[in-house]
């Protein structure tokens, strides 16, 4: 059977992983037919945001702690996560993966990128291990493969359709680091088929549960297309 590597970053659209588009990625590769296995590094959070008013709030958690709520405590260190175990690899979007995976919420292109997830990452690519990553996450994929051989090909979703965030800004990012930046709706993917990536927009653009449900369903199905 199958099996794909889910890296979490937190728990929390503010501070940590999405919890629609991680939930509904776990769902759709069950639903195919596959299983999936979640990791997370064993590292601080970058700060601890209140949910319900948006302020940060004077506590610390651990990312590997709060994942493991999504996880429902199944889940292991993103240390002990072996390439030649896991058939494909997915990363859901939300605010941390662009701080506690790197720091590009704060720094933007000139911001680092967590050693582990950036080994894991480069070495996915280098043993045409498929990556589906979600959402926002493409900033940590573009910034893992930076000053490598490698330029993939990405979509953050498309100035063409409603977004809360600034798309043309985050695609003129992640092309300052080496990546080619490509639009895709909440109803596309985007598939670099060299390198064997498959991004999704998600929350990055205007949608509901709905259009998460969908998108993500989408690119687990096309990231399995790779495996075979």
């Amino acid at each position: 059977m199958k099996k794909i590597g889910v890296i979490l970053h937190g728990s929390g659209v503010f501070d940590g992983s999405e919890i629609h588009e991680a939930t509904l990625s776990l769902l759709a590769i069950r639903e195919a037919g596959a299983v999936y296995e979640c990791y997370a590094p064993d590292v601080d959070q970058y700060h601890v945001i209140n949910h319900t008013t948006g302020e940060e709030m004077p506590e610390k958690r651990n990312v590997l702690v709060e994942s493991a709520r999504i996880a429902r405590g199944e889940i292991k260190n993103l240390m002990e996560l072996d390439l030649d175990a896991v058939d494909g690899l997915l990363i859901p979007g939300g605010f941390g993966a662009a701080k506690n995976l790197s720091t590009w919420a704060f720094d933007g292109p000139a911001g680092q990128v967590l050693p582990q997830i950036k080994d894991v990452i480069l070495a996915a690519v280098r043993k045409q291990v498929p990556i589906a990553s979600l959402c926002v996450s493409p900033v940590v994929v573009a910034k893992a493969l930076e000053g490598s051989e490698y330029h993939a090909q990405l979509t953050l979703g498309t100035s063409e359709q409603a977004s809360p965030y600034d798309i043309a800004g985050f695609s003129v990012g992640i092309e300052s680091v080496g990546a080619v930046a490509k639009p895709a709706s909440i109803e596309e993917v985007w598939v670099d088929s060299n390198l064997k990536i498959v991004t999704a927009p998600c929350y990055m653009m205007e949608t509901d549960i709905l259009g998460i449900r969908a998108n993500t369903k989408q690119a687990v199905e096309r990231l399995l297309e790779f495996i075979g």
